[in-house]
């Protein structure tokens, strides 16, 4: 009796003016969206892996210099797009993409998209997560909304419970057959994601983007069967269409406006952040007068210098087999490094506590259980933001050592020499491996147990609330 429920629930659908309008917009704003992120990938894919080569072969191909000039000349690491970015940018737009490697100090990741075209974007992009988020669970509002309630007024409903079909039968029948009309709707903009994904050569196919990939299926499957039953819920709950209608959409407008907002603004709030001049004037004084405010700059040469004459058995800096001023950058490189990662871990830290807020409250709206999980699949989340920021601080961290121990091994007098050109050819550049999918689940533990939670729930309890519904 489900299957046939559902089998009339979804050839009604399909007859049904509204829908085709309505689910023909959907249909072509996620195609749009799927082709546009698709060519904005490709573009910015391209950009950086050009600039990544360009600075690298300026950075090999320098003529003899002094080590410390080329620590100072630096380099640039340029972040690359994940694969499953096309559908769901993140946070991309936001926190930059290159970041300027050189000595004696860590710099932010700069050169956003948000900073380029100003405040508009923070109206959102019309990115596939954007239509999948907040379009696709309008289109299932204006569906399932008269599902109970037109039926009542009809007087159809008593004619069907008549045949002896029970209500929780009836609300399951309805819950197939408009999941399957979502399903026809979404499934077309998907494929051809998948097609682009896996037959573009700008994408690198693997293992773990099909997995992702799968993953992000399964997970925005799950959010639309919650609004389907949502939906089917409150139709039976409310006496007429119009008052399911006014709910449902009243339901949209708090859980994808007013709480996604409201719950930014509280982590602000809770967790504030330090400016970038404050954060900047903190590093200089701890660089200068140490970490505790007792460990001057100059105290920490001059002990340096003791330990080196004293290390190896000579009473003047002349006489020392290595530069001093060499092991003196060292030191001091590792030093800096050492309150540069503490200030930014710190920063981070805060920034985790407001996205922490942020998720939680996916416990109370599926939409702020989704959107984490959708950028974490889609490798466009604050903790892939940091684990890139991560791998491009140990990469200059070590190529200013290593220079600094080039100059160390000068010897007394090093100011005035210049190592060959062919000494930067040897040293290494920057390569980002993106970290895998195993490394990414755990991290998306929250969001995953507030989507399945809502379903349980949902189903749970709805269908139970149904059948205590009035027929009449």
């Amino acid at each position: 009796m489900i299957r046939s429920i559902a089998q009339k629930e979804f050839v009604s659908t399909l007859r049904d003016r509204r829908f085709a309008v309505l689910s023909g917009l959907v249909l072509l704003l996620l195609l749009a969206a799927t082709l546009v992120g698709r060519a904005s990938f490709r573009t910015l894919q391209q950009e950086r892996q050009l600039a990544q080569q360009t600075v690298n072969d300026k950075f090999r191909n320098q003529p003899a210099r002094h080590p410390h000039r080329v620590a100072h000349y630096g380099s640039y690491a340029f972040r690359p797009k994940s694969g499953l970015s096309l559908l769901d940018g993140g946070v991309d737009a936001f926190t930059g993409s290159a970041v300027y490697l050189e000595a004696h100090q860590q710099n932010s990741i700069n050169f956003s998209q948000a900073q380029q075209v100003g405040s508009l974007i923070r109206f959102g992009e019309m990115t596939v997560a954007f239509v999948l988020q907040l379009l696709v669970p309008l289109l299932i509002i204006f569906l399932c909304f008269g599902a109970f309630s037109e039926e009542r007024a009809t007087g159809t409903l008593k004619l069907l419970l008549s045949q002896g079909v029970t209500m929780r039968q009836v609300a399951w029948g309805k819950i197939r057959g408009y999941s399957q009309a979502v399903a026809l709707v979404v499934a077309p903009a998907l494929a051809l994601a998948a097609a682009l994904l896996f037959t573009g050569e700008e994408f690198a196919s693997s293992l773990d983007l099909v997995a992702r990939l799968a993953l992000f299926v399964v997970g925005y499957a799950v959010y639309f069967f919650l609004f389907v039953v949502g939906a089917v819920v409150v139709s039976a709950w409310q006496a007429s269409s119009r008052a399911a209608l006014v709910t449902l959409l009243g339901l949209w407008i708090l859980g994808g406006v007013i709480l996604p907002k409201a719950t930014a603004n509280l982590g602000a709030t809770l967790y504030p952040t330090v400016t970038k001049a404050q954060m900047d004037a903190e590093v200089h004084d701890e660089a200068q007068h140490g970490i505790d405010g007792h460990d001057p700059h100059d105290q920490r040469a001059e002990a340096l210098k003791a330990d080196l004459l004293k290390k190896y058995g000579v009473d003047s800096e002349e006489k020392l087999p290595v530069s001093l001023a060499g092991v003196q950058m060292a030191a001091g490189e590792e030093y800096s490094a050492k309150v540069y990662q503490q200030h930014f871990a710190e920063l981070n830290a805060t920034y985790e506590r407001q996205n922490r807020l942020s998720e939680w409250a996916g416990l109370l709206n599926p939409y702020q259980a989704i959107r984490p999980l959708s950028m974490g699949l889609a490798g466009s989340d604050f903790a892939h933001y940091v684990h890139f920021q991560q791998a491009a601080e140990a990469y200059r961290y070590g190529l200013v050592q290593r220079l600094n121990g080039l100059q160390a091994n000068m010897g007394y007098g090093d100011k005035e020499r210049r190592l060959d050109a062919s000494t930067w050819q040897k040293l290494p550049v920057f390569s980002y491996q993106a970290p895998p999918l195993g490394w990414a689940l755990p991290r998306l533990l929250l969001p995953v147990v507030a989507l399945l939670l809502w379903a349980v729930g949902l189903c749970w309890l709805g269908l139970r609330l149904i059948s205590k519904t009035s027929v009449a």
